[in-house]
């Protein structure tokens, strides 16, 4: 064989090879990403819970421990708002908004203000130490915005260029490993973080969901976050309660959310003279009252909310005026400015909303407490098959189907007809409505120059 002949084949050999390692690169880094996602979703759960447990511990652990909370809640807020403020600005609240106001940048430099690393870990120990303070706060929501910023990393690590459809797909990730709810977390991205089917995007979502997925699978097992339910409408008085979850539980959500939104941007044109002072006062203050509404309701009001969802799932029926008290601790601490998320609590509420309409119908209390909760949090998010379908992963009551499915569209329309704005894209507009400002601002800086 002629040298020169030998020598193009050898040539054309390394070049098929150095692109095929081109192109496994981006891959083997995103899969990495993907897992990556899964175990520090796990690992944030354990965190979470442990905090919530030792707050738990500490308020009950003498007879006059339970005023505990009246220093140690507002104590705890400040020092969050505080450092959300100065170390991790953007980490405030529950992370979705800034995950889907960070697909609709295109500036890599202006998505980093709301996904990177940085605040990912920022967002981790701060809802930690909110949890670890009492706040009615969820991490289901900080692991999405966690998910997004380690996806948009592994993308500028890769040489990925497409930032929209991978913070898609961590935020994906980050639902279906928060709740162990693969299905709920490819329907979340779909129809609450992007509103569209795209149908490039479908493949990369796909992959994450199952790589974060087999991750938290095997570090923490195979799970429904509720446990086993099994409980169908029966009767007429069944049907009534559907009625009643879909429309009130949707009327209860639409309130929360407008009332979020409402008093969220008074309180940032409140707050704009001296932010810092403000929002961190502000904080202390919503952190008491959230102390006091605990110890009205014998500290069932801190944390999560998990277990007494649980609970009403199971059957045993929570204190009629419950989800008042739960409601008026997650929008206070929602309001407060604290990173933390609204799922959990939210599905607390719509549980403690749906116990007590059942137990004035007489009704099953598993039934009411999963219907409560799907037509509550459909309210809330206006994502009605997000709402059915994490609703039927977490409980496993596929004898519910239809009627968790028609709660949820009630709860839909409902909210829709009483708040115009969704939740979630609402507060979105507040971030990228920040970098359109900064945008203008550094213009006017470089004309001047």
């Amino acid at each position: 064989m002629p040298v020169r002949y030998r020598s193009f084949k050898l040539h054309r050999r390394s070049r098929v090879l150095w692109g095929s390692l081109s192109v496994w690169k981006p891959r083997v880094v995103f899969w990495f990403g993907a897992l990556a996602i899964g175990i520090i979703s796990v690992a944030f759960a354990e965190l979470a819970d442990l905090a919530q447990h030792g707050f738990e511990s500490l308020r009950s652990s003498g007879p006059y421990m339970f005023l505990v909370p009246l220093v140690l809640t507002p104590a705890g807020f400040m020092v969050s708002a505080y450092l959300a403020a100065v170390l991790f600005p953007n980490s405030q609240g529950s992370g979705i908004p800034q995950a889907i106001a960070a697909r609709h940048l295109r500036d890599d430099k202006e998505r980093s203000t709301l996904l990177s690393l940085k605040i990912a870990l920022g967002k981790i120990v701060l809802t930690v130490l909110g949890l670890a303070s009492g706040a009615s706060i969820g991490r289901e929501g900080p692991t999405v915005q966690v998910g997004a910023s380690i996806m948009l990393a592994v993308a500028r690590f890769g040489g990925m260029a497409q930032a929209r459809g991978l913070i898609l797909a961590g935020s994906a990730a980050g639902i279906a490993a928060a709740f162990n709810t693969p299905l709920a977390g490819i329907v979340f991205a779909i129809e609450e973080m992007s509103r569209t089917y795209e149908s490039r995007a479908n493949g990369v979502v796909l992959t994450a969901v199952i790589l974060s997925g087999l991750a938290a699978l095997g570090l923490a097992g195979s799970y429904n976050y509720f446990g086993e339910a099994s409980a169908a409408p029966a009767g007429m008085r069944d049907w009534v309660l559907v009625l009643i979850c879909g429309v009130g539980g949707g009327a209860l959500g639409a309130g929360f959310s407008a009332s979020a939104q409402h008093f969220g941007a008074k309180v940032r044109r409140w707050a704009q003279p001296r932010p810092l002072k403000r929002m961190v006062s502000l904080a202390g203050m919503c952190g008491l009252a959230i102390a006091l509404i605990g110890m009205v309701s014998g500290g069932a009001t801190y944390g999560t909310g998990y277990e007494q969802a649980r609970a009403a799932v199971d059957g045993n029926a929570l204190p009629m005026m419950f989800f008042v008290e739960k409601l008026g601790a997650s929008f206070l601490s929602m309001l407060s400015g604290i990173p933390g998320g609204i799922f959990a609590p939210s599905l607390s509420v719509g549980a403690g909303f749906g116990s007590t309409i059942g137990s004035l119908l007489g009704t099953s209390i598993t039934l009411a407490a999963i219907l409560g909760m799907a037509g509550f949090f459909s309210g809330v998010v206006q994502a009605p098959m997000t709402a059915f379908v994490i609703i039927l992963e977490m409980t496993g009551d596929h004898k519910a189907v239809i009627s968790i499915m028609a709660v949820s569209m009630l709860g839909y329309v409902t909210s829709r007809i009483l708040c115009a704005e969704p939740l979630y894209h609402g507060l979105s507009r507040i971030f990228v409505a920040a970098a359109i400002r900064n945008r203008r601002a550094l213009d006017r800086k470089e004309t001047a120059a």
